[in-house]
């Protein structure tokens, strides 16, 4: 630590030289300053073309700071009518646990008939994933009144998306961001610094200033009673009692330059007994004023203003993850849509067997009557049908809880005995009509998810704040280097005492008595401070050099480090794109093939089950064969209902994929975000179900009572008739 004072009264040529030298040393670092990335204006800007090898430079969106409050939590409370405000408390406004108005006109005759629309609509306006993301929005805007205050590092945001919804898995790419400090991600973490934490190099870099100018004092009173040992000091008095009052005041602020102010005003006023005095009361001022300048490490706007441009980044990024967050939870609730969908026609699948089944076990009960029928026969058929009675029950039951799930993601409250009770019925169903992306090329599809998608819009801007980071620890390598100018200066009076004694007085020189004393105010005290009859002033230069700054370096390299990683990242991150893009298209063809292939099996299916069947009743065939071909018809149906709910939760992934949903569904971020609509998304590639059958699922008292049923039922008795005849071969 080099510290050089210099007076200018002292040396006038030494102290004009070294400012010389200062001031061409902050011109030359003005040349050289670091100038950090701040946020794009509204117009669009020419990017040059990326070199050879890195990955293409990153457009992103243009700043869209979206609130779901017109409370804005970035902007700080003022003095101005409410002197108060700024030391208060603010209250923030409790959630709302009631379900939209739209959910219950959707109710009807005790049942609620829901469109997919409906359903997004109804997620878009209750969805508690939606909901809580929509908070992280105020938690960036007071991220960046926190930032603006320049105190050293931001607490981040959240980086990821909210996955409380059950039901209807969704894959998507993970988000970033977050403060400085964030914990390092990665498939898993070798080594880990204090906390267990993998620490990167964002908000490293010299100290910024602090923005906030602040005002100190002290007052304090103190009366002191002094036992004096010897009457030489005290005038012949056994003690002296001295009062002090002091008045202390520090008005300190920071610059966004590097620059630091104080000023500090300082009074005392003290009464005493003690005859040595001249004045009692005596009044002191004492008066500061000082700028320190940073010429080398923390020189400049973009080191002490860089985490403010940081949290402007961050806010966007939580625009980004919000939006992201619409896309995931839309895909989510179309994928539990068409999983209510699947298991409706799969109770109507199960119906449709056991009817079938029923109608076999009794026409084989005629024929058992009248002796044309075996008994083993009839023991198959009645096992058949006690199999579709609990593939029924079964198939029942998932359609009642995925009726649950469909509930607790498009409502908040679930206690409601109208919603709880009130089963869903799904009116749509998906169209094999082509969409449109198919028929894109690939690099039209590409260029859409890039520009479209919030993952890559996060990437960029987070390679942005890597960009900030780069160029604070770069600053960090230099020494430290400060100049201050200060002026000061301290001014005494006061009241002639009343214990003066002009034998003292006499003793020291002054002739005259008491009486040559002049007795100043408090006014002439405090003009003193400034009329230099006692200045300090002066010009001094701090410096710092740390001689090996293995910190710094390894600081610098790793932030470069890092840097190279989010680049390649980014590059990966685009290939991925690519390659999702892809096989998602390939995905789509292949879906309608598998779902044309699945209704030609079953067409084929139900027409050799008609067919068995007539036969059966020709005498031609055996109830064995009916019952294997309603098997077959059976698996034809579950496999069509799998085949229709992938083409349709394949194409709505491809949509989220594209992140395309918002435009192609006519949803307005703006007032998705908050929460406040009301017109039902249009959803094109849908039409309308062709029956919307009243299917009820069972309640465990219907369980039981089919149970005992079947357990009480006794097994068919075989009855003496005469021996049967094989078929002709001609029944006609």
């Amino acid at each position: 630590m080099l510290v050089s004072r210099i007076h200018p009264e002292k040396n006038s040529s030494a102290f004009f030289d070294k400012l010389r030298s200062a001031a061409a040393i902050s011109l030359l670092l003005a040349g050289t300053a670091p100038s950090f990335a701040q946020i794009p204006q509204q117009a669009p800007q020419q990017t040059a073309p990326p070199a050879p090898g890195l990955p293409p430079a990153p457009n992103p969106t243009q700043p869209l700071f979206m609130r779901d409050t017109p409370h804005d939590y970035s902007k700080e409370r003022g003095y101005w009518k409410n002197p108060l405000a700024p030391y208060s408390p603010i209250t923030v406004p409790p959630p709302s646990f009631l379900n939209s108005v739209q959910l219950d006109h959707l109710i009807s005759n005790g049942k609620i008939y829901l469109s997919l629309g409906d359903a997004v609509l109804l997620a878009l306006q209750n969805n508690y994933d939606i909901a809580i993301q929509r908070l992280n929005l105020d938690i960036a805007d007071v991220d960046l009144l926190h930032a603006k205050s320049g105190i050293a590092g931001i607490r981040g945001i959240s980086s990821g998306l909210v996955t409380g919804t059950q039901g209807g898995s969704t894959a998507s790419v993970s988000s970033v961001g977050g403060g400085p400090g964030g914990a390092g991600s990665g498939s898993s973490v070798a080594g880990t610094g204090p906390g267990g934490l993998s620490l990167s190099t964002n908000g490293a870099g010299p100290t910024p200033e602090n923005f906030d100018p602040a005002l100190a004092g002290t007052i304090e009173l103190n009366h002191v009673v002094q036992p004096e040992s010897s009457p030489l000091f005290s005038g012949g008095l056994p003690s002296i009692n001295q009062n002090t009052n002091t008045y202390n005041f520090t008005l300190s602020k920071g610059f966004i330059t590097g620059t630091n102010m104080q000023v500090t005003f300082d009074n005392t006023r003290t009464t005493t007994d003690n005859p040595f005095t001249f004045f009692s009361p005596t009044l002191t001022s004492t008066f500061n004023f000082s700028l320190t300048q940073h010429l080398l490490q923390g020189f400049g706007t973009g080191v002490n203003g860089r985490f403010i441009v940081q949290a402007k980044n961050d806010r966007r990024i939580a625009d980004s993850i919000f939006r992201q967050q619409l896309l995931y939870t839309i895909n989510q609730v179309e994928n539990i849509y068409w999983g209510l969908v699947s298991s409706y026609e799969d109770v109507q699948s199960r119906q449709h067997a056991l009817d079938q089944s029923t109608s076999l076990e009794k026409d084989d009960e005629k024929q058992l009557q009248i002796g044309s029928m075996a008994p083993l026969d009839v023991v198959n058929a009645k096992s058949q049908m006690s199999s579709d009675q609990q593939a029924l029950i079964s198939s029942q039951n998932t359609l009642e809880y995925q009726q649950l799930v469909m509930k607790q993601a498009i409502s908040r409250n679930l206690d409601d005995p109208a919603l709880a009770n009130a089963p869903i019925i799904p009116t749509d169903r998906v169209s094999l009509a082509e969409t449109p992306e198919e028929h894109m090329s690939v690099d039209e599809l590409v260029r859409e998810a890039e520009a479209n998608r919030p993952d890559v819009e996060q990437a960029a801007l987070n390679l942005k704040i890597d960009e900030i980071t780069l160029k604070a620890v770069k600053n960090g390598l230099l020494p430290v280097l400060d100049v201050q100018a200060f002026y000061g200066a301290e001014g005494l009076g006061g009241a002639v005492s009343p214990f003066c004694n002009p034998i003292i007085l006499q003793a020291f020189g002054v002739t005259g008595g008491c009486t040559a004393l002049k007795s100043t105010g408090y006014g002439t005290v405090f003009g003193n401070l400034f009329d230099s009859s006692g200045p300090n002033k002066g010009v001094e230069f701090t410096m710092n050099i740390p001689l090996r700054n293995r910190p710094a370096q390894a600081d610098q390299a790793r932030s470069q480090i890092e840097y190279r990683k989010a680049q390649m990242s980014l590059q990966q991150l685009y290939i991925q794109i690519r390659m999702n893009v892809i096989s998602q298209q390939y995905a789509l063809t292949n879906d309608r093939a598998a779902v044309n292939a699945a209704i030609s099996n079953h067409d084929y299916n139900q027409q050799s089950l008609d067919a068995e069947i007539k036969k059966l009743h020709l005498g031609a065939s055996t109830t064995a064969n009916v019952l294997s071909q309603q098997k077959g018809l059976a698996a034809a149906d579950a496999q069509l209902i799998a085949a229709r709910a992938r083409y349709a939760t394949d194409r709505a992934a491809f949509e989220q994929t594209l992140a395309s949903t918002l435009d192609r569904y006519g949803i307005s971020i703006l007032d998705a975000v908050t929460g406040q609509v009301h017109t039902k998304p249009v959803i094109l590639g849908l039409e309308p179900a062709q029956t919307l059958p009243d299917v009820q699922p069972p309640t465990q008292q219907q369980q039981l009572q089919q149970q005992e049923q079947q357990q009480q039922q006794p097994p068919p008795q075989p009855q003496a008739t005469q021996p049967q005849t094989p078929p002709s071969s001609n029944p006609q």
